[in-house]
């Protein structure tokens, strides 16, 4: 990094700052033996903000695969031939168990994840009748359903939902190359109508699908812009079938970077890391130390997560608590 970049990075900390664009390129090309001088600021953040708390999240897959879009990553889309599970909505009654199930997993959100560009009304009111026949002060109802607008938003919200997940993937610039049966402009609105509608927002994307390293610091900024609450930040899990079946996984210490440069860029919000942990392999504590607030624990939405035991294990070795 260039001489001062490390103190000025520390003063914008310990100023509760965002880095610049052009200090947040330098942490994603830094060297190994920079990386804990950054990661110490990302901690002052997080521990600031969230000291040593730490917020986990389960989902549930209640709608999958058939999706019109042709995102390059999604196993569930129909343009691509994979194995995914087709599956039609889960009933109200599968829904509702699958977050009493919940409740028993040190967890703070629960999300209830559908396939599709935007679920349809009446299928909305079959999640929104489950969230209002069970819920538990510990466990946030969360929701993933595609583009909606802001009445359907407002309907989950007076059923109890408290947060809304709408990734935007990745750079407005790199967007093109991921998706084309719907814009990024698109995807933009449906965030900004959750605030509008007063709920959470959730909102990420997937690093490791060729975007370039400036690409990664725009996806940054355009998230601090917005002003999210939660950042999940997925690692590409390359899956037979989909248009981005050949591409090299991410390496463990540039997933520590990502993570620390999108702290770095969002002081305030939530950052878990989610999909695609299991490349970091033996370094999976260190998402913590890179400023992440939480992680989300059991099975993904079409590939099995790790063992919640071995999480659990590791939180407590740490020394860390978890918030629910």
């Amino acid at each position: 990094m260039k001489e001062g970049t490390i103190k000025e990075m520390r003063r914008l900390a310990e100023a509760d700052t965002p880095i610049s664009e052009e200090i947040a390129l330098e942490v994603l090309a830094c060297g190994p033996e920079e990386i804990p001088e950054i990661m110490a600021c990302a901690s002052l953040l997080r521990k600031r903000h969230f000291g040593d708390g730490l917020l986990m999240c389960s989902i549930m897959n209640a709608k999958s695969g058939a999706c019109s879009e042709d995102c390059a990553f999604c196993a569930q889309s129909g343009h691509h031939k994979t194995n995914s599970q087709i599956s039609p909505l889960a009933s109200t009654e599968q829904i509702e168990a699958a977050y009493i199930n919940a409740t028993q997993l040190p967890v703070s959100h629960f999300g209830v994840v559908t396939s599709g560009k935007a679920l349809k009304e009446k299928d909305i009111q079959v999640i929104c009748d489950a969230a209002k026949r069970t819920n538990d002060p510990r466990l946030t109802w969360c929701a993933s359903l595609g583009c909606l607008d802001e009445e359907l938003l407002l309907a989950l919200k007076d059923a109890g939902f408290k947060r809304f997940h709408h990734n935007l993937e990745t750079s407005e610039s790199f967007f093109p190359n991921i998706c084309s049966t719907h814009s990024y402009q698109m995807r933009i609105d449906t965030v900004r109508a959750v605030k509008e509608a007063g709920l959470e927002i959730c909102c990420g994307g997937i690093l490791g699908m060729g975007e370039s390293l400036e690409q990664r610091v725009e996806f940054a900024a355009i998230l601090a812009r917005e002003e999210v609450d939660s950042i999940p930040l997925n690692f590409l899990i390359p899956i037979p079938g989909t248009r981005l079946e050949n591409s090299e996984i991410m390496k463990p210490l540039d997933m520590i970077r990502t993570i620390s440069m999108f702290r770095l860029m969002n002081p305030r919000a939530e950052v878990k890391v989610c999909a695609g942990r299991i490349h970091l392999r033996d370094l999976q504590s260190m998402v913590f130390y890179a400023g992440a607030t939480g992680i989300m624990i059991g099975d993904l939405l079409t590939v099995a997560g790790r063992n919640p035991a071995e999480d659990l294990q590791m939180i407590e070795d740490l020394g860390f608590t978890i918030l629910c």
